[in-house]
């Protein structure tokens, strides 16, 4: 039996992962702070009487606690997936950003070297599109320069290079996954996706009196299921020889058009009326707005496109995801319709 050692466990792609590993017999052990919020552990609600699991109290902020956990466990394969990952969140709490994303990557694979792993474990390092930030080329694949604009991406990036760099000199069998944005219902409710569908849901519930306020409408991002890019994770570390994978739908989507998706299927027909920040979603044939701009949500820097080329991922793991954007939007819309009966 294959022991994995998943960090951010509690987090929307650490309990699909732990799903996804039990379904193939690993041992799966699981890294959580003893403050994560009840509807971040109830996402391994499901996984927790299992046999098979086990948790670890810890904080990637305490770097001996990962020296600690590490040497408990002695794992096969190794998913870090701890992560401030809250872009906008990042401008402002620099320091957590830096030390959570970079150093506690960085004492993790030095704790793998000490403990004379380097040749027996492999290690999955979760990057992400926003290393590439303001980058001309576009699509973007695993040959395009990085060029990050926000402290989240900058972090990222740092742990993305020392993984390559310790590949290089050292043979650890360390990769990285690119993965462009995906949600899915477990994202967290201060993501714009899910913010969108569950504020929507409220509003046609009654639950809710303000409009949805939103930032960039054009934004452009590549969008996909969670529970297809944890599948292209486990498949990266069942290669035969370490490699970096970017990991995307290959298609790009507009707020916009998500926040339309959205309203079509909740069962609100709008109209846009307005231009830029003044610009508002209405009930048709009345003076209802059900959704606002708000400055305050744009971002320092905007990245306004971003889209993936998943075709080396495609071709050499023979991934393909299932879910297509407008069945993830339609998803997430009625759990969170279902999430308030």
């Amino acid at each position: 039996m294959k022991r994995a050692l998943i960090t951010g466990i509690t987090g929307q792609d650490g309990s699909y992962l732990a799903e996804l590993l039990l379904s193939k017999e690993y041992e799966v052990h699981g890294v959580l702070r003893r403050n994560s919020g009840s509807n971040y552990t109830d996402y391994i609600k499901e996984i927790r009487d299992s046999p098979n699991v086990y948790f670890h109290y810890g904080d990637f902020t305490d770097h001996s606690t990962i020296n600690n956990i590490l040497s408990d466990v002695m794992p096969d394969e190794i998913y870090n997936l701890a992560s401030q990952s809250h872009v906008k969140l990042s401008y402002s709490n620099l320091l957590y950003t830096s030390n959570v994303n970079s150093l506690g990557a960085c004492a993790l694979i030095e704790s793998i070297r000490s403990h004379g792993l380097l040749d027996k474990v492999k290690l999955y390092q979760a990057g992400s599109s926003e290393m590439y930030g303001s980058s001309p080329e576009s699509p973007q694949n695993e040959n395009t320069s990085f060029y990050p604009v926000s402290p989240y991406g900058i972090s990222k990036l740092h742990a993305h290079l020392v993984v390559k760099s310790y590949r290089e000199m050292y043979g650890m069998f360390g990769c990285n996954g690119i993965l462009f944005n995906h949600e899915s219902p477990r994202r967290g409710e201060d993501f714009v996706t899910r913010k969108i569908t569950k504020t929507l849901s409220e509003i046609k519930r009654g639950e809710r009196k303000k409009p949805l306020e939103l930032g960039n409408l054009d934004a452009k991002r590549d969008w996909g299921h969670a529970k297809d890019y944890v599948e292209a994770m486990w498949l990266i570390l069942q290669q035969d020889k370490p490699n970096d994978y970017v990991i995307s739908s290959g298609k790009q989507h507009s707020v916009r058009e998500l926040v339309e998706i959205s309203c079509k299927h909740i069962g609100f027909d709008i109209e846009w009326i307005g231009t830029d920040i003044n610009e508002v979603a209405v009930l048709k044939n009345t003076d209802k707005i059900l959704i606002k701009i708000n400055k305050n949500y744009y971002r320092p820097v905007e990245i306004n496109t971003l889209v993936g080329d998943p075709s080396f991922a495609k071709k050499t793991l023979n991934w393909n995801p299932k879910y297509s954007f407008e069945d993830l939007v339609k998803e997430m819309c009625d759990h969170d319709m279902g999430e308030l009966k």
